[in-house]
Order: C-alpha cells, then sequence, then structure tokens
C-alpha cells in the first residue's frame, strides 16, 4: 500500500513551521539585544559619573565589576519577571518542564528531592543563624551583617511577590502540594541570596578559596532550581527569576555597606 502525500497540506506545514519559529528566534535575538544595549548604557553612564566624581565615589570606582553584575542579575531578573507574570513566557516553560520531566531518569529523584530540602527553611534558617553566629564570634561584623541581610531580605522579597503575583503552579503531573503561588521560587532566591552572600564572605576572608566557593555556590544554586522543576513545582521562569534576585540581594547590599563604612 503506497501513502500518498498532501503536497499543499506538507507546503501549509512546512510554512506553519517557518512562521512560529523564525519570529520566536528573531524576538528572542531582539529581546537579548534590548538587555544588552540597556546594560552598556548603564554601565558607561556609571563610568563616566564617577569618573566625574572619583574623589566622592571611590566606593563606587573600586567596585565597579560587583555594581555591573548587580545590574546585569537586575535587568534580566526585571525582563524574565515580565515575561512570566506577562504570560509571555508560557509555551517555552511548558515545554522546558515536559522536556525535563521526560529526561531525567527515576534514580535521580531521590538527589532533587534532598537538594530541595537544603533550599527549605527547616535546613536555611538554622545555617544562615551558624553561619551570622560564626562570623561574628571571629570578629566579622560587616559580613555577619551581610549574610543576615540577606537571607532575611530574600525571604521577605519572596513572601510579597508570592501574596502580589499570585501565580499558577503548574499541574502538568501529580506534585506536592507547596504553599503560595508559583513565582517566584522561594527555595532557589534564598538559596542563591545565601550562597552568593557567603561566596562574597569568603572572597574577603580567604581569597584563595574564591574560586572552590564560587564552584560550589553555582552548583548548589544550579541543583536547587532543577529540583524544583523536576518535581513539577516551579515553572523554569519562577526559578530563572529567583536565581537572579536571590544572587543580585547580597551585591547590592555589599555595595551598600560598602558605603556606609567608607
Amino acid at each position: 500500500m503506497h501513502v500518498h502525500s498532501d503536497p499543499a497540506r506538507d507546503c501549509g506545514a512546512r510554512s506553519a513551521h517557518t512562521q512560529i519559529g523564525t519570529p520566536v528566534i528573531f524576538d528572542i535575538l531582539e529581546e537579548f539585544t534590548k538587555i544588552a544595549l540597556l546594560i552598556a548604557g548603564l554601565y558607561f553612564a556609571i563610568g563616566a559619573y564617577v569618573a566625574a566624581k572619583r574623589a566622592k565615589f571611590k566606593v563606587v570606582d573600586r567596585r565597579r565589576l560587583a555594581i555591573l553584575v548587580a545590574v546585569v542579575l537586575a535587568v534580566s531578573a526585571i525582563k524574565v519577571s515580565e515575561d512570566a507574570i506577562g504570560g509571555e513566557s508560557g509555551p517555552v516553560d511548558q515545554t522546558t518542564l515536559l522536556f525535563i520531566h521526560g529526561h531525567t531518569p527515576g534514580a535521580l529523584t531521590g538527589l532533587f528531592a534532598t537538594a530541595t530540602l537544603t533550599g527549605s527553611s527547616h535546613f536555611m534558617v538554622p545555617l544562615a543563624s551558624v553561619t551570622t553566629i560564626l562570623l561574628l564570634i571571629a570578629g566579622r561584623r560587616r559580613e555577619a551583617l551581610l549574610v543576615a541581610a540577606s537571607v532575611i531580605g530574600g525571604a521577605i522579597v519572596v513572601y510579597v511577590v508570592k501574596m502580589i503575583v499570585g501565580r499558577v503552579r503548574p499541574a502538568l503531573w501529580e506534585t506536592d502540594e507547596y504553599w503560595g503561588s508559583s513565582f517566584p521560587s522561594g527555595h532557589t532566591l534564598v538559596v542563591a541570596a545565601f550562597a552568593t552572600a557567603t561566596l562574597i564572605c569568603i572572597s574577603r576572608i580567604w581569597p584563595a578559596a574564591h574560586r572552590v566557593a564560587l564552584w560550589i555556590a553555582l552548583l548548589w544554586i544550579v541543583l536547587v532550581a532543577l529540583s524544583r522543576m523536576v518535581l513539577g513545582v516551579h515553572w523554569p521562569t519562577d526559578v530563572l527569576a529567583a536565581a537572579l534576585v536571590g544572587a543580585f540581594l547580597p551585591l547590592a547590599i555589599s555595595v551598600v555597606l560598602e558605603f556606609r563604612n567608607s
């Protein structure tokens, strides 16, 4: 038996694929271009202003890289949040989540469940408290304040934004119940805030351990963020925005603390 294809239908399918695929690619490139131009404009504007006020803003000049990273994180977080809250990321979120669910080996479920536990309040509150106390005992008051302010600030951001946004959690397969809306991922945001704050502290106290601490922080954030998607309780943009905001907070707080102590 021979099955004859319909040339008109095949042509229409190719046309539809082109109509769907090409604009999406151009939209992504356009968004990245806008973000890059905005970041570059802000960076050069800050640089020019600091150059004009160099005597007054030595802290800004010294922490220019940290400020640039903070600006990148903030602009990216705003863009991701805008797409998530506005519903524009819906198809990409769903496709990505289904792909992760379909390609994650069942043997790794326990690993991701453990990773999620490390982002829970039962784990983070004692860890942040002990870290803050140890820093105070060591006489590192500024670092202790950075860790405490980052974690508390992150928790406040999570609570407030969840109450305001009210995004519906994924329901693509059976999952555990969690408090609050889907946006943002509280586990990811608080872990990113604590990990970034700790990384900054380690870079100041033990500069030689900076690279190792950086990789550990990145691995922890990625595992927690991925675990929330593997378990099906957050959309990809929930965890992406949370990671960006969580990393931004300690950087911004550290610069502010330097201003106050300069």
